[in-house]
This record gives structure tokens, C-alpha cells and sequence, in this order.
């Protein structure tokens, strides 16, 4: 899901430089209502020179209405460097990895196997036979939230904050989850029998590369079809100007006898053709859209589930599978 941008409001950008600034040991006074005097060195000057030698001044909190010419090193505004270096210095690295357990707001019971065998089927329509080998047994499912600032670089860029949440080990997008996850209620300790999955970067990369592309696909779906209509715009307006010098030169070599012009409007026809392939190759490159996601934050949870073994039948074989039903979601991971 897409996080609503916040109003820029200078007073609560000055806040987060202040404290921020402070975190990383620089000392910081506000000395009007839109002023921050500034003493830094190290990690906190490095936002300014990337040496981090000591860095003093003060840094004025422009209104969202200003129109007088900008100092990216001296102004906050919106959109502001700065604030991106400071967002990305606050960081901690290596990244944490942070853990929760919803609570069970369900009764404890295990699922209805009528009910649970419709939701599968609705799931999972390609299977012939469902029957339950074993009585449901408590477990856990456990998911995988993302919080990935995404940069899209087109002809115009685009910049969005976007909240990911996943169902481990299948990676399918749980929306409900990532927009719920704010009210949620969490159970202050986990129980003692639960093991948590063990960290898996490169598995967990690949989940959420194909849910960022998901959650992406209604927006690059726009931007593409804007790429592709000024992409065709300007490949027709080379076509149109190469295919009319291309039939001045001929023309002319037609209407002179000299061989000597007929070899040099050849050489300058091959070249015409060379440099009209170089100018389409170049609209394409420029008409690119490439992703790029920076990820700021990762949280594992956990919350109460049913295990099961199950015999299914997909085309004429027996199909014995291990599944957890998620009562939250009423769904099936496999």
C-alpha cells in the first residue's frame, strides 16, 4: 500500500533536523521560529561535505509558498536533499529486523472443516480432493512487513512511500496486514514454544521485489502508457525527418550524372542510416523506466494459525500436502 505523503510543515521539519542533528552529536539552537543554528562534525557534517569535517550555520525553514531562489546547502524546503541525507544518516546499520506477535482476537478453536475446505477450494479451484489426514493443531504464521521508499525514474520521477506485508515462505501480498498493522494489537511477550523463521535475506529480497512490482503495477501501468505515447511521438518525428533527407540526397543523385556525387551521396546515405538507428536507440534508452526502492525498515510477525496435513488431487494424483489456515485472513499458505 501507498502512504499518504504529510503536509510539509516547517515547524515539524525543524523538529526532526533538531533532534535528528542531536541523535548524531551536533548541537543545534533555534534561534527564530523558521532558524537552526548548527555546530556539527563527523557523521552529522558529513550531510554537508562528505569529509565530515565541522560544519557551522544556520539553516532557515522556508514556507511551502516561497518563491525566492533556493540554497540547497543553507534551506529546508520541500523535496529538500537534506532531508533525505538526514532521513538515510538516521538509519541504523546494519538494519534491525524487529519482531511482534499479534494477539488473538478469535476465539481459540480450530476452523469448521466444511469451511475450511471451501476456502480452500476457492484458493486453490485446481485441486479435485481435499481431505484431512490429521486433526488441526495450533501453530503460528508468520509474515514479513517492508516499509520501502521507491524512486521511479521516467521522463518525470516519481516518489512514493510504500508499506509491504507478506506471507512467509509463499510471499503472497497481504494487504489487510499492511494496512491494518498501525491498530494492531500486539501480545507483550512471545510464547515460549514459538521458534521464529530464521533470517533469509536472500529469499526475503526476491519475495518482496515481486510484491514491490505488484503493489507498483496500477502506477507503472500510467507512467508507461505517458512513456509510450511520448516515446512514439518523437520516433516518428526522427523517421519523418530522416526519410525526407534521405530522399532530398537521392533525389539529387538522381538529377546529377556525376559518378564522383553518386559515391559521396551513398557514403552520406549510409551515414544517415547509421545516425537515425543512434537517435532511436538513444529515445528508447532515454524512455526507460527503471525502479529504484531503498528499504527503511523490516518487521517479522507472528499470529495464532492451524496446522494441518491435507490429501489433495491435482489431475490424477494424490497430493498430500502440509498447510497452516491463517483465521485472520481466512486463507491457506502452503
Amino acid at each position: 500500500m501507498q502512504l499518504s505523503r504529510l503536509k510539509y510543515d516547517p515547524s515539524a521539519v525543524l523538529n526532526f533536523f533538531d533532534q535528528g542533528l542531536a541523535a548524531m552529536g551536533a548541537l543545534s539552537e533555534r534561534t527564530w521560529h523558521d532558524r537552526l543554528e548548527i555546530i556539527a562534525e563527523g557523521r552529522a557534517a558529513a550531510l554537508w561535505n562528505q569529509q565530515g569535517t565541522m560544519f557551522a550555520g544556520e539553516l532557515r525553514f522556508a514556507p511551502p509558498d516561497a518563491a525566492m531562489a533556493r540554497d540547497a546547502g543553507r534551506e529546508v524546503f520541500p523535496g529538500c536533499p537534506l532531508t533525505f541525507r538526514l532521513a538515510e544518516a538516521l538509519r541504523p546499520t546494519p538494519m534491525p529486523l524487529e519482531r511482534l506477535v499479534l494477539a488473538d482476537a478469535s476465539p481459540p478453536r480450530p476452523p469448521d472443516p466444511a469451511v475450511a475446505e471451501k476456502l480452500w477450494r476457492g484458493q486453490f479451484p485446481e485441486t479435485a480432493r481435499w481431505r484431512l489426514l490429521a486433526p488441526f493443531q495450533a501453530s503460528f504464521h508468520f509474515s514479513l512487513l517492508a516499509l520501502v521508499r521507491c524512486e521511479v525514474q521516467a521522463i518525470d520521477q516519481h516518489w512514493s512511500l510504500r508499506r509491504l506485508a507478506v506471507s512467509l515462505p509463499d510471499g503472497e501480498l497481504d494487504e489487510n496486514l499492511a494496512v491494518g498493522i498501525p491498530f494492531a494489537q500486539v501480545e507483550a511477550d512471545a510464547p515460549a514454544q514459538m521458534e521464529w523463521p530464521a533470517p533469509d535475506p536472500a529469499h526475503w529480497s526476491g519475495l518482496l521485489e515481486k510484491a514491490l512490482e505488484r503493489d507498483l503495477a496500477d502506477d507503472i501501468a500510467a507512467i508507461r502508457a505517458r512513456q509510450e505515447n511520448s516515446l512514439r511521438r518523437e520516433l516518428d518525428r526522427i523517421d519523418d525527418y530522416f526519410e525526407k533527407y534521405e530522399e532530398e540526397l537521392s533525389a539529387r543523385a538522381g538529377h546529377s550524372g556525376s559518378e564522383n556525387v553518386k559515391l559521396k551521396t551513398a557514403d552520406r546515405l549510409a551515414a544517415a542510416k547509421t545516425e537515425h538507428l543512434r537517435r532511436r536507440e538513444d529515445q528508447v534508452a532515454r524512455h526507460e523506466i527503471r525502479i529504484v526502492p531503498q528499504l527503511d525498515a523490516l518487521l517479522m510477525t507472528a499470529e495464532r494459525a492451524w496446522y494441518a496435513p491435507l490429501e489433495t488431487q491435482r489431475g490424477h494424483a494424490a497430493l498430500p500436502v502440509v498447510a497452516r489456515f491463517v483465521p485472520r485472513s481466512r486463507r491457506w499458505t502452503v
